[in-house]
């Protein structure tokens, strides 16, 4: 073995490599120094209880980024990650002792104190932050960017630029890491002392086996404490009473994005793709940096040409040269290419930022790492039903007639149903019919744990969802949850939970005696009966109780519709809505045959009764105008009624926003003069004091149509009414837009629609006869 560089370590001690974690200057310079000194053994930073997992570090389908995870088995929520990527040093270190049979082991504080230790909260971006060493440096070298100038210093040594004895950097970042730990002590790291103990034990332990020729990998930060001079007993007197948890550890696929969060080692980078790239590229990484950019834009139909890519080089190493820089960094880069490449434009440049400058790269782990059984099976299924985990979001859609699809499906509601939320419903871009779904999918690494979490309720998927249904179904607070349980239930598929939902469903909806929590339940149930007649499933339980469910409402909901303020009638409104679709639902059923009926008298009530909030009223009219239960002169009626002089300006207004409000209003307005008529006779002979107190709700209601809309109606009223007044059907009068009905005109269109429909003319048809 080559004896370690003079400089690198204490006289007959280990080989102490302090590096930045995640930094791939680091990691080339821990691979020089570990090529030139060849230790008998690595230790890296990282819990004890991972060493058992070290080996498949080597597996042909082990792909960085890689985090090793830790959860408490009580608790499998309760986790603390090691992230790594191919630029990490530490995986560095790793994957170099294993292609040289060299004996690697983790060596810091066990997960299971650690775990313990840590707040299950703690772990993430909203932890305290202790002292940046890397901050205090930069400022002491006069740099006020601590990114910039660590990759000066660092990440931007040429591969072949080094120093003549490899381990040299590291002496001098361990000199100025010991004149900060004097200044700062635990740099407001309270638990570093307990941790740095731990590598001191597992340090001499190694030492023991392997003798000096020891090289430790861990944060520059810990180094000082490394070397120092301490006894076995003051470091084991450290860890006594220390808490503890049972703990698991496994490999799970990690992303870039994750890495530039503060998570597990808390050195989140702001660039991992970036740093990836320097980290592999062999040589001129600026111009291969260029071309990456240039093939991403255009992926997107921009205009990029060989010649825009190499201005856009030329320019970053100008930018390099006039900032005094000893190579292209990523800012020099991104100002290169916001320039050339994007012609001055941030739009397409925060595409670069995602897709390259962070990543979407996800990794990946072999089948034989350890993992909960509900992991397994889940595993199992992604792979027959071809749903491959990505880090990228994508849309995907479904067709439930097809087996592979439906089963898709039923996995994706079961997954979300155990809080796993791979898949998230998406409005389709085809067909609303209930035969198809769409999906948008975006596998987090967070989904691991997730997955954990629930192995709690069973081993396989459909077991674990039908066991948290059941256990849902007990503990529901409310009738409106049960339904949307029973909806979900139908959706993934789970025939062994229903049976205990719709007992529950059943004994709510028997004791709830709120009609608002009954007509909040009615729309799921309807829907879960289309489900259920799509994926074929017996839904005559759920049938009874649905219908049972809409008679109930239609008998408590006009007087709970009477008397309401602004807000409860905007929750009213919301509620005829929902119930009349519910209704439309279950008129197909066997129960549901006569309701249309008795929702239409509801209607009517409502549609009638001054007591009715304004809103309310309006929605109901216009719901029997759509279903052609009334006519023309009846919804005129209404509305002269509702618009009179004697209606309070703010009820009226709120009558209109109920009627014309929503899809198809502006239409309605535009195609029945009459109806805009009366609106615009009410609106011009509103006093001016009240104008302005019902002017937002008249914009917020016309502001919701289409531009032609508002267009056609703004005409209409500035040609103002017509030349021939319209007529009833009694002959009199009716204000409007529109003149009398021009038969002759009409009666010219009647031919052609004949041609069109295939129908023959009297005339022909009885000369042929």
């Amino acid at each position: 073995m080559t004896p370690p560089a003079a400089g690198a370590t204490r006289p007959d001690g280990p080989l102490l490599l302090g590096v930045r974690h995640h930094g791939p200057g680091s990691a080339r310079a821990v691979l020089a120094a570990l090529e030139s000194v060849r230790p008998g053994a690595v230790l890296v930073e990282g819990p004890p209880e991972g060493d058992a997992l070290l080996s498949l570090a080597a597996h042909g389908r082990m792909r960085p980024p890689v985090a090793l995870l830790a959860h408490a088995v009580d608790d499998p929520g309760h986790t603390v990650f090691w992230p790594m990527a191919d630029f990490s040093p530490e995986w560095v270190a790793i994957r170099w002792a294993l292609a040289h049979g060299v004996p690697v082991r983790f060596v810091d504080l066990p997960a299971a104190h650690r775990l313990a230790l840590t707040d299950r909260q703690a772990d993430g971006p909203a932890k305290a932050r202790g002292v940046d060493p890397i901050g205090i440096l930069a400022a002491a070298a006069g740099h006020d960017d601590p990114e910039r100038w660590w990759e000066d210093v660092v990440e931007h040594r040429a591969a072949g630029g080094g120093p003549a004895d490899p381990c040299a950097p590291f002496a001098v970042l361990a000199e100025a890491m010991t004149a900060l730990r004097e200044a700062h002590g635990d740099g407001g790291h309270p638990h570093d002392a307990v941790r740095e103990a731990c590598m001191r034990l597992g340090l001499r332990a190694a030492r023991k086996e392997f003798g000096d020729g020891v090289a430790v990998v861990c944060g520059a930060w810990h180094v000082p404490a490394l070397a120092a001079r301490t006894t076995v007993a003051a470091d084991r007197a450290l860890l006594r009473g220390m808490p503890k948890v049972k703990a698991e550890l496994t490999w799970v696929p990690w992303t870039h994005r994750r890495l530039a969060r503060d998570s597990g080692y808390g050195a989140g980078i702001e660039s991992p793709g970036w740093y990836g790239h320097l980290f592999a590229a062999p040589d001129r990484p600026v111009e291969r940096w260029m071309t990456k950019v240039a093939g991403l834009l255009r992926g997107t139909d921009r205009a990029v040409s060989s010649a825009d890519v190499i201005e856009a080089v030329r320019l970053a190493g100008t930018l390099a040269a006039l900032r005094g820089r000893p190579a292209v960094g990523l800012a020099e880069a991104t100002d290169a290419v916001r320039a050339v490449l994007c012609e001055g434009s941030d739009v397409p440049l925060a595409l670069v930022r995602d897709r390259l400058v962070v990543g979407e790269i996800l990794g990946e782990v072999p089948d034989t790492a350890p993992a909960v059984p509900l992991q397994r099976d889940l595993d199992r299924q992604q792979r027959t039903l071809r749903l491959r985990p990505e880090a990228e979001k994508r849309e995907l859609e479904l067709d439930l007639r097809k087996d592979t699809d439906a089963a898709r499906s039923r996995l994706l509601h079961r997954l979300r149903l155990l809080g796993v939320e791979w898949g998230e419903p998406a409005a389709g871009r085809g067909s609303t019919g209930t035969f198809r779904e769409s999906w948008r999918l975006h596998w987090d690494p967070e989904l691991f744990v997730r997955t954990a979490e629930a192995g709690v309720w069973g081993t396989t998927v459909l077991g674990a969802a039908t066991a948290r249904a059941e256990a849902d179904a007990l503990s529901a607070s409310s009738l409106a949850g049960v339904t949307a349980l029973a909806e979900r239930c139908l959706l993934a598929g789970l025939p062994e939970a229903l049976p205990r939902v719709m007992r529950a469903l059943a004994d709510r909806a028997a004791l709830d005696a709120d009609v608002g929590h009954l007509a909040d339940a009615l729309p799921a149930l309807a829907r879960s009966l289309r489900y259920g007649d799509v994926r074929s499933t017996d839904t005559s339980a759920l049938e009874e109780v649905a219908v049972g469910l809409a008679e109930r409402v239609c008998v408590g909901l006009p007087p709970v519709c009477s008397a309401l303020d602004a807000e409860a009638a905007a929750e009213a409104h919301r509620r005829v809505d929902g119930v009349h679709t519910a209704v439309a639902l279950l008129a197909g059923t066997v129960r549901g045959e006569g309701l249309p009926e008795r929702w239409a008298a509801v209607l009517r009530k409502l549609s009638g009764r001054e007591s009715v909030a304004g809103l309310v009223r309006g929605r109901a009219t216009r719901l029997l105008l759509d279903d052609g239960r009334l006519t023309g002169s009846e919804t005129a009626r209404l509305m002269g009624l509702a618009l009179s002089p004697g209606s309070a300006p703010a009820d009226a207004a709120a009558w209109i926003e109920g009627f014309v409000g929503g899809a198809g209003g502006g239409l309605l307005l535009v195609h029945d003069e009459r109806l805009l008529g009366l609106v615009d006779a009410w609106l011009t002979g509103i006093p001016a004091d009240t104008f302005t107190d019902v002017l937002p709700l008249l914009r917020r209601t016309f502001s919701a149509y289409e531009p032609g809309v508002r267009r056609t109606l703004g005409e209409l009223v500035r040609r103002g009414p017509g030349a021939g007044a319209a007529r009833d059907e009694g002959g009199a009068t009716v204000p409007g837009f529109g003149g009398a009905l021009d038969e002759a005109r009409a009666d010219a269109v009647v031919p052609v629609l004949r041609l069109l429909l295939g129908i023959e003319e009297p005339a022909r048809r009885a000369a042929a006869g």
